[in-house]
């Protein structure tokens, strides 16, 4: 099974790849359209700024691509916030418009600072392949500060000062707001549950 971790140029490329060789299977990290379009499965990761990556699609004629996949593509942290149609990031980007939505700043709540950084629980809207073997209420770790508000196609939230989707699904497209690579055992679950998709 050939998967595919998109090259956004972010710090975690290597980290999920070793996340996914844990698991038994071989990923490659590129940004080629070919070897995309013929992956089975696909990886959209995020560090840094949606106006950054967004320029790295575009230059690499990525975006329409992503779009219109069929396959099972997991989107994780920015990558999630990519498949809404804008983000308020950089004083507002258009990214790449799976989702109708709009990716805005976490609210500035007293005693709580913003990045949002550390383990946060996730609550299951409704039953998913990607939760598979996943107790209720488990926690992940979390590194942002813009959220994809809850909506029609988040199937988990967690809260920090506000309720936030931390887990999406549209179609074959997933999203999590979360570091599964960087989330013990339980991200390692998460992301086995991916790839049997």
């Amino acid at each position: 099974m050939k998967i595919v971790i998109l090259n956004t140029k972010c710090s975690n490329l290597t980290s999920i790849k070793i996340a996914i060789k844990r698991l038994g299977y071989h990923s490659i990290i590129t940004s080629d359209p070919n070897l995309v379009l013929t992956a089975k499965k696909i990886i959209l990761p995020g560090i840094g700024t949606a106006a950054a990556v967004m320029k790295i699609l575009h230059q690499k004629n990525l975006v329409d691509i992503i779009k219109n996949l069929k396959q099972p593509v997991l989107g994780i942290c920015l990558g999630m916030q990519l498949f809404c149609t804008f983000s308020e990031e950089c004083s507002g980007t258009n990214t790449i418009g799976v989702l109708n939505h709009c990716s805005s700043k976490l609210l500035q709540v007293p005693n709580l600072s913003l990045p949002h950084v550390g383990w946060n629980n996730i609550f299951f809207k409704t039953n998913n392949l990607l939760f598979k073997n996943i107790k209720k209420e488990s926690r992940f770790y979390f590194l942002h500060s813009y959220i994809i508000p809850v909506n029609r196609y988040t199937i988990a939230t967690s809260y920090y000062g506000i309720p936030f989707s931390s887990v999406i699904q549209k179609d074959n497209f997933f999203g999590v707001q979360f570091h599964p690579e960087k989330s013990g055992n339980t991200g390692s679950q998460l992301l086995k549950n991916f790839l049997e998709i």
